[in-house]
């Protein structure tokens, strides 16, 4: 569902250009606005007409003068002492990240995760409809997921045109996901949203942005173990070999026989 205008001209910066500038948002600020975006949607649904930068800062974790430094990239739309119109500020920001239209997706890879991916109900309320479902393995063609049918991957140049998909899902193993972007890329695909656990290369132009669960984790493995106390930490995980004591650094070569030997230094 994407987000109505408001009946209210956009604003401008004070030399009659776009607020956002030619530049674009910072990255961090582009991270922060669908947060804002989410939580003031839980106001409007609220029937909430105005809210101040601390409310919002409280609901979406940040501090208020950071808000206010955020959105004043997108133009001055609070009022002193009243603060934002939740309906105005919402329509903004959706405007401002391209969430004022439908954005057609294609989603391949139905495996695990394509499954979750497909039956995703945060994509259609957040301006995103899946297209397509395509998966190269013919055991799943014909399959339904999500009121959808699995489609051949070689289906993908058909969909990309017919449905003008410019953004796509990558949810494959990693030693298909390159072959899967270049396939996606001379489609006509810009940006693409990858799951799988590899680095995929493409041309400029094409934006990837990568989700690494097991990435994720281990950044939370990292916290907790900052947390526990030694006697609470387990033993190593598979795969993680245990280094001896002499495995640490470099071996050190053999004593020649007869040679002088040099004393330890000692810190």
């Amino acid at each position: 569902m994407t987000a109505r205008r408001p009946a209210r001209p956009a604003p401008q910066a004070a030399d009659g250009s776009d607020p956002g500038g030619e530049k674009g948002l910072p990255e961090a600020t582009l991270a922060r606005l669908p947060v804002y975006l989410r939580a003031l949607t839980t106001l409007a649904e609220a029937e909430t007409a105005t809210c101040s930068s601390d409310t919002l800062a409280t609901l979406t974790g940040v501090t208020g003068a950071k808000v206010r430094k955020d959105l004043s990239h997108l133009g001055s739309y609070g009022t002193r002492g009243v603060g934002y119109d939740v309906a105005y500020l919402r329509y903004q920001i959706a405007r401002e990240i391209g969430l004022t239209q439908d954005w057609p997706v294609v989603v391949v890879g139905i495996g695990n995760l394509g499954h979750a991916l497909a039956g995703y109900s945060g994509f259609r309320s957040r301006g995103f409809r899946v297209v397509a479902l395509l998966d190269a393995d013919p055991e799943r063609h014909g399959e339904e997921v999500a009121g959808m049918r699995v489609r051949p991957f070689d289906d993908l140049e058909g969909v990309v045109a017919e449905q003008h998909v410019k953004i796509a899902v990558i949810a494959t193993p990693a030693p298909a996901a390159q072959d899967v972007a270049d396939r996606m890329v001379a489609a006509g695909v810009s940006s693409i949203l990858n799951f799988a656990p590899a680095v995929l290369s493409v041309p400029d132009g094409v934006d990837v942005r990568k989700v690494d669960l097991s990435t994720e984790l281990q950044i939370l493995a990292y916290h907790e173990q900052r947390k526990a106390p030694a006697d609470r930490l387990v033993g190593p995980a598979d795969g993680v070999p245990v280094p001896g004591p002499g495995d640490a650094g470099e071996r050190a070569a053999p004593h020649p026989a007869g040679a002088p030997r040099r004393e330890e230094e000692h810190a």
